[in-house]
């Protein structure tokens, strides 16, 4: 039983922080590039999916900064569930449409990478950290944004899926 909890929290917090890292490659309106879509704050509701098939809710917030023309990022993620709440800054550089950077989550002092592309208006990329690696891919219409996760290894989270809004 501890180890299935050391589990579930271990991947939340990684698909935390691949939503963190994921939604930091994002660049301002004014700047150039292929990120305008995402500028602003986001705040939105989703929930985390498990093998034993229970599911947990939970909400999300994000806010982005932007540098050096529109070509590094930083970004303040919090998100918080029933049973967990997660504090993710994170760094990333463009360079045309390859991704790269970094993530840390401020209450466990965690932290890893993030590798990936953006193409039409969609992000994918992966996350990972010592001990769990995800995928993720973001997409954008109007001002709704779609993100999911999916763990890779062993697991017992399936996926987390999270619907941000403009706001």
């Amino acid at each position: 039983m501890l180890f299935k909890s050391i589990t579930r929290k271990s991947f939340a917090l990684a698909a935390v922080a691949a939503l963190a890292a994921s939604l930091v490659q994002i660049a301002p309106a004014a700047a150039a590039g292929p990120f305008q879509k995402f500028a602003g704050t986001w705040r939105g509701d989703g929930r985390i999916s498990m093998q034993d098939g229970t599911k947990e809710s939970i909400r999300c917030r994000v806010t982005y900064s932007v540098a050096s023309g529109g070509a590094a990022l930083t970004q303040v993620l919090v998100c918080a569930s029933q049973s967990y709440k997660f504090n993710v800054n994170s760094e990333v550089q463009a360079d045309g449409n390859q991704l790269s950077g970094t993530w840390t989550e401020t209450t466990r002092q965690v932290t890893g990478s993030v590798t990936g592309t953006v193409a039409d208006g969609r992000i994918t990329g992966t996350v990972s950290g010592a001990t769990f690696s995800a995928g993720l891919s973001l997409t954008v219409r109007g001002n709704s944004q779609f993100v999911k996760i999916v763990p890779s290894g062993t697991t017992d989270v399936v996926d987390v899926t999270v619907t941000l809004h403009r706001g």
